[in-house]
């Protein structure tokens, strides 16, 4: 049992959930429902494979900064167990991603690829977020390309989704950056500061928002205007949060902030009646 829990907590669950849990839901959109349970399938390899080596490159520079909420450090779990599922994930990942089709799944194995580029070197550096943008923007196309018509989809919702990603990077960061100090870890956020990278953070959720609904059908509807509302709501409560250290408060509440922004694409999707 505490194996287990050990391989949940280093798979990185919320996040993990997360965008498994975005990526379905957009893949349930008109006209990509086929391969729906193929998209949520292959989001979730990738995204136990970016978790669990995370956690696996991270185990010396955690031990250092005493992070024992990190589930290696604290021992409940071994480092060559979180390796060997994140090498099995990252295999399953590409067949899995095979069945959208060859091209949604280069997209897909691209877009795991960045992330994983990011555990390996460039959270150390200035290019931190750029995976994140890549990523992100990348998983749109994925869902799009997976569908009957194997389209891309249009450009504001890819870079919607970037902003999305790169937003979630500033404020994930928030809870560790003091003890990414004492390791070394570098990253954009890092460098920026906790108070700039939590403002610059809020406002890419707001922007990622901003653009979706720039291209909602008008007049708008009453469930659109509630979730731009909803999503003004949540990103205030990022800042309130960060601002009052509570920062892993704030993660919760930049996910919130991102399930508003992709409800309201789904539902600017759907076909009304004239």
């Amino acid at each position: 049992m505490q194996t287990c829990r050990g391989l949940v907590i280093a798979c990185h669950i919320k996040p993990t959930l997360a965008v498994t849990a975005f990526t379905t839901v957009l893949a349930m959109a008109p006209g990509r429902r086929r391969r729906t349970v193929a998209v949520g399938a292959a989001v979730l390899s990738g995204q136990l494979t970016v978790g669990w080596s995370n956690d696996f490159w991270d185990r010396f520079i955690d031990t250092r900064a005493a992070r024992f909420d990190k589930p290696i450090v604290a021992g409940s779990v071994s480092a060559d167990l979180v390796r060997n599922c994140a090498i099995v994930a990252g295999v399953a990942c590409i067949p899995l991603s095979l069945l959208s089709g060859h091209r949604a799944a280069a997209v897909h194995l691209g877009a795991v690829g960045a992330a994983l580029a990011y555990n390996v070197r460039l959270k150390y550096t200035p290019l931190s977020v750029a995976p994140y943008v890549i990523a992100f923007g990348a998983l749109p196309a994925f869902v799009a390309l997976a569908g009957h018509d194997h389209r891309l989809p249009h450009a504001h919702t890819m870079v919607a989704a970037a902003l999305l990603g790169a937003g979630a990077h500033f404020i994930n960061v928030l809870p560790d950056i003091e003890a990414d100090e004492i390791t070394g870890v570098r990253g954009l956020p890092q460098r920026l500061g906790p108070t700039k990278a939590l403002h610059t953070g809020a406002t890419l959720l707001a922007a990622s928002t901003a653009v979706i609904a720039a291209f909602a059908r008008r007049p708008r509807s009453p469930l659109q205007r509630a979730l731009i509302a909803a999503n003004a709501v949540a990103v205030a409560a990022v800042v309130r949060s960060a601002a009052t250290e509570k920062q892993r408060v704030a993660w919760s509440m930049a996910l919130v902030a991102a399930a508003s922004t992709v409800v309201l694409y789904v539902d600017q999707t759907r076909v009304r009646p004239a």
